[in-house]
């Protein structure tokens, strides 16, 4: 089990995620920007990534917090300007930073030209073939074309005034292009053109699981027990993708959508600097996965096992030798993530409070040893949890179509500085776009930097002990047999131990390397990680 070192940055880097309204504001409107982003890269340089990658900050009505664009190839007022974009492009590159950018292919904003101009040409206009308009069923058209649901919850399908009705798999102004349609490919082909000539080091691709969908529209076949729904993009995903069962999924994963990422590897392969693309796919098994990076398609795809995964050191090995077994074949170099802007931070999700704390350091240090690639989500390496956004302050679209939690807990602005918000997030006072708790006074960034404890400082050290200790070495990974509770493995000179259990183990010969908690007497103690070498 293992994969060939190869030399593209890609394959090896840290990336820090920066959800943009929530990183840092510098116009003091308690809206995050570029600019915002550009005076904090100094940090993110000392943290000891590799790269970041923004969400989006193209012109947009905000419905989704970026991800309904209106315009592929401008900036959002809110945000800032072209100029600023350039900006920031050229400062992180001075400090040695890649940049990576965020791609929403599989729809647009309501307000993007092309569907007003789609709504007042009519039905059967080349305007509405960019789009999935269909006549609805019933004697009058009044139900929906299929009974495909929403990620968001409800109908997948809005009707507009002319008895038409359009497919959005994610929120009403969101409606999706129709791929199957050659002038949505050629837009895109200039959508990567264009940044890729500013200088974008790479893409994450929003939902690229997505974009085609069967020709026919057919209804989903649902079983007797199961739950309706397109939860394979699904933004508050199951707990479990091992313990997934298969579903029928006509709106997903279709075949065709790999032509497209063949096409956008040809257009990548023309411009130096290894520019590379990263998958945000929710498929269904390890296999369709990989069938993402193959050798002429996308750099990466997000693994998201390990995120799913319980607190189980029987369920993380069988994430890491299950990404592995599935990526070998076709030569790509899998990722790691626990936490991002669409999940509950993995302190929370791992109990909360010093117990959980413990447990996501020890489970970042793991994840850090493995080969390939890592990506980290903005404010984890403060330790933040997951906060309660009272409903009367909560913005995420699927808040608001199924009263569920939601996404604003784990996007409230992070916290750098000062005892009371803003927390030196921006220059103004009081509260950003989302409230932020008192309990950041104690998590900031100006109240952890020189604390030796603190989880910052222990972000600092993991990161730069993967650079010392992981680099240039083999990637094949042996796995170790220490007891049920115990995840163990080797690979090349380093050995990691992480225990899950609730009692002390033994730990093997070797001087400690990294610990994410302390180890004495030759034990490691339970919701503990160590580096041995």
């Amino acid at each position: 089990m293992g994969l060939n070192v190869q030399n593209e940055w890609w394959r090896h880097a840290v990336t820090y995620q920066v959800y943009v309204r929530s990183f840092a504001d510098l116009d003091g409107d308690g809206i995050g920007d570029l600019p915002g982003i550009t005076s904090r890269l100094p940090y993110l340089r000392d943290l000891g990534v590799d790269a970041l990658w923004i969400t989006p900050f193209y012109t947009s009505p905000q419905n989704d917090h970026g991800y309904d664009v209106a315009d592929y190839t401008d900036v959002d007022p809110l945000f800032g300007s072209i100029a600023d974009a350039d900006a920031l492009l050229d400062r992180a590159h001075e400090l040695g930073l890649k940049v990576i950018v965020d791609l929403v292919p599989n729809h647009s904003s309501d307000q993007h030209e092309w569907f007003q101009a789609a709504l007042a040409a009519g039905p059967g206009s080349p305007e509405r073939a960019r789009y999935l308009f269909r006549d609805g069923r019933g004697k009058a058209g009044e139900l929906p074309p299929n009974n495909w649901e929403s990620v968001f919850g409800g109908p997948a399908w809005t009707r507009v005034e002319d008895g038409q009705w359009y497919l959005h798999l994610f929120d009403s102004t969101q409606p999706d292009f129709d791929w199957r349609n050659p002038e949505v490919g050629d837009l895109f082909e200039d959508v990567l053109t264009f940044w890729l000539d500013r200088g974008v080091d790479g893409f994450r691709v929003d939902v690229a699981h997505g974009l085609f969908k069967v020709e026919s529209l057919r209804d989903q076949e649902i079983a007797e027990d199961e739950v309706p729904g397109a939860s394979a993009a699904s933004a508050a995903p199951p707990s479990s993708m091992v313990e997934r069962t298969l579903r029928d999924e006509p709106m997903w994963d279709q075949p065709e959508v790999h032509d497209v990422y063949r096409r956008w590897h040809r257009i990548l392969e023309k411009y130096d600097g290894d520019r590379m693309t990263v998958a945000e796919a929710w498929t269904q098994t390890p296999e369709s996965m990989a069938r993402f990076v193959r050798p002429d398609e996308m750099s990466q795809s997000f693994n998201f096992s390990w995120l799913l995964a319980p607190w189980s050191a029987p369920a993380f090995a069988d994430v890491i030798t299950g990404t592995l077994d599935a990526l070998a074949p076709v030569g790509a170099s899998p990722t790691w993530v626990l936490s991002n802007h669409d999940v509950v931070r993995h302190v929370t999700r791992y109990g909360g409070g010093p117990v959980g704390l413990a447990r996501a350091k020890a489970a970042t240090m793991t994840m850090l040893s493995l080969p390939g690639s890592a990506y980290l989500y903005q404010g984890e390496e403060l330790g933040l949890e997951q906060d309660e956004v009272h409903p009367d302050f909560r913005q995420d679209p699927s808040w608001f179509r199924t009263g569920e939690e939601g996404r604003d807990g784990c996007r409230v602005p992070i916290p750098w500085s000062g005892t009371a918000a803003p927390f030196g997030f921006g220059p103004g006072t009081g509260q950003p776009w989302l409230p932020q708790p008192s309990s950041y006074a104690g998590l900031s960034v100006e109240a952890q930097q020189d604390d030796p404890t603190s989880t910052l400082s222990f972000y600092r050290e993991a990161l730069a002990a993967r650079r010392a200790h992981t680099t240039g070495i083999d990637d094949h990974v042996e796995m170790i047999d220490l007891g049920a509770d115990v995840l163990a493995f080797r690979r090349g000179p380093v050995t990691v131990v992480l225990n899950c259990g609730t009692a002390a183990v033994a730990l093997p010969a070797g001087d400690v390397l990294l610990a994410s908690g302390a180890v004495e007497g030759g034990k490691l103690p339970p919701d503990t990680a160590v580096w041995l070498g």
